[in-house]
């Protein structure tokens, strides 16, 4: 089908009408995402109007058509996870045909005023064993995705006893995630889906994720402002200064930049996503600190300024979101809450010696392993490597009983959601050559050792110490993987007319 035909076509399944739920209707003062400045740190969503006046290449991107939260999810409320099993094929399609049309949330949606907005988004994607469920057979082009992550799951560090059950083996075939501003909500849409779909699923798994509260939202659950460090994508708004601009098709399917050119053409605007369940031990990394804290070079602090210290190094960000390397001494939330400033770096400064100096910033911290910015400028890296990470965090907030213990009594962490166009290139190079990679960043002249935040493999690291960057460190496991898996997110055309065909 031409894009033309499929636009329209989805233009219109999308006026037929609304989802039949009762409480499903227009919205007063609510809206779905948290916006600026509510997220400290973060830029503004472009308008539609802005997106549809802009163009990438010789893309112009179909709001309504692609699935929301793949270039909008950073600024969600609440997000219920709904992990399922396909019991019936023909049955589970047949309502499919109907909801996808009428109830999977678009960005065009997400980027509507509140007012217009539905009580909960509604996005959808399956892993291989879903689409193979459902007759889905076409080669997607990504082999990680074929294999699905319980098989990746030596090859990234994990220990599978770790693993929550649901996700060891193959078992999952899909997943709903369903945003609001009310947990109430989310039960809802999950029970209108239980009421349709009856006894053609069974659902696996679910699992509740949040934007903490107050002062601390946006910030995951050890404390540092997340979500700010995202790539924009060509076509989608206009780049803050220090932001990486990448082609759609990084992220997108079939658009320009997909370094896959055999995909099926029923997967454009699609994206994998790459979900972790990534449990946070958040009072034995507060300990850790305190009892590793490090002194600066005038030998000033106090044992917990130098425990705050120890923990911007180690993050590569104060809590704040202010970035160490441009303030390496102290905190500064005005640097970290200012969108035009907080990505405005990229490790080089005059006079300094990009294969020594870490001063400024370890090479082992977890930004800087994760989004090597001084390669990127340098012509070392190439786009291919990013993704957008949509991420909330879930479970309570640390009590007493457990920062006087000092030991986790209550699963939290963080539901690690990301999205790219090739799995090996986004998540699986972060992790696996990054991350667990003892001597990466490259070309550095002192010993790196891994991420000490998601690191996976023996984890001795460097560069901690403000004094001495040839110190090591033995660091504690605190993000620990309870498994996930690897799913695709069609466009909502795909949804209708393949998916459920």
């Amino acid at each position: 089908m031409q894009l033309k035909h499929f636009l329209a076509a989805t233009t219109a399944f999308l006026a037929i009408s609304q989802p039949t739920l009762a409480y499903h209707v227009k919205r007063s003062n609510h809206a779905m995402l948290t916006l600026p400045p509510a997220f400290p740190g973060q830029g503004p969503l472009p308008t539609v109007a802005q997106v549809q006046s802009s163009s990438a290449g010789n893309d112009t991107l179909p709001l309504v058509n692609i699935q929301g939260d793949i270039l909008v999810g950073m600024k969600k409320q609440k997000e219920l996870f709904v992990f399922f099993h396909i019991n019936n094929a023909t049955a589970f399609k047949s309502v499919l045909k109907t909801y996808a049309a009428t109830n999977i949330t678009s960005i065009s949606t997400l980027l509507s005023a509140p007012s217009a907005q539905p009580l909960a988004f509604v996005n959808l994607a399956f892993s291989q064993a879903g689409m193979t469920a459902l007759g889905v057979t076409d080669d997607i082009g990504d082999s990680v995705f074929t294999a699905g992550q319980f098989s990746d799951a030596s090859a990234l560090g994990d220990d599978t006893s770790n693993w929550e059950s649901a996700f060891q083996g193959t078992n999952i075939d899909g997943v709903f995630l369903i945003g609001s501003d009310e947990d109430t909500i989310t039960a809802q849409y999950q029970a209108d889906l239980e009421t349709k779909l009856g006894d053609a699923w069974t659902v696996v798994y679910n699992l509740t994720s949040s934007v903490r509260p107050d002062d601390e939202a946006g910030h995951e659950h050890f404390g540092y402002l997340d979500g700010i460090s995202n790539p924009t994508i060509t076509g989608f708004g206009d780049a803050l200064p220090g932001q990486s601009v990448v082609d759609p098709g990084i992220i997108l399917a079939n658009r320009t930049g997909d370094p896959v050119s055999s995909r099926p053409s029923w997967a454009l605007d699609g994206s994998f996503l790459v979900f972790r369940k990534l449990k946070q031990l958040v009072p034995e990394f507060n300990k850790w600190t305190l009892d590793n804290a490090i002194q600066n070079s005038a030998g000033n602090l106090t044992t917990e300024e130098g425990a705050t210290l120890l923990g911007a190094r180690m993050f590569g960000r104060w809590k704040s979101g202010a970035p160490i390397d441009l303030s390496p001494d102290a905190d500064n939330s005005t640097l970290g809450t200012d969108p035009e400033l907080n990505n405005n770096f990229n490790y080089i400064h005059t006079g300094s010696d990009l294969t020594t100096d870490e001063s400024r910033c370890p090479f082992s911290a977890h930004v800087r392993k994760t989004n090597p910015r001084d390669l990127e400028a340098q012509g070392l890296l190439t786009d291919l490597n990013h993704a957008i990470r949509a991420g909330t965090p879930y479970g309570p907030e640390v009590t007493d009983a457990e920062s006087s213990s000092n030991t986790t009594q209550t699963d939290r962490g963080l539901a690690f959601v990301e999205y790219q166009s090739v799995i090996s290139n986004g998540f699986r190079t972060q992790q696996l050559i990054w991350a667990n990679n003892a001597n990466f960043p490259f070309n550095k002249s002192e010993s790196i050792g891994l991420d000490p935040v998601i690191g996976q493999g023996t984890r001795i690291t460097y560069g901690l110490s403000e004094t001495n960057y040839s110190e090591s460190y033995s660091v504690t496991q605190f993000v620990v993987s309870n498994g996930g898996e690897y799913f695709f997110s069609p466009s909502i055309t795909a949804l209708v007319e393949t998916f459920a065909a």
